[in-house]
């Protein structure tokens, strides 16, 4: 894993938060949800092939 992934994980992370209180403070309740909710299936997107990869080398580990 490299660290550009947590450098991208943390941008969507501040970015969702301040989208999420400005939309909040404007009395958009379901916008911010919808934006929080991007943004984590856009980081579950990013994490989802290391974590197949994870347990492909658990199982190459056990099947010896």
């Amino acid at each position: 894993m490299s660290v550009n992934l947590i450098f991208k994980i943390a941008a969507v992370g501040i970015l969702v938060t301040v989208l999420g209180q400005v939309l909040k403070h404007s009395g958009r309740e379901e916008q911010a949800f919808l934006t929080s909710l991007a943004g984590l299936l856009i980081v579950l997107f990013w994490i989802v092939p290391y974590i197949y990869e994870l347990f492909e080398t658990i199982q190459a580990l056990f099947t010896l």
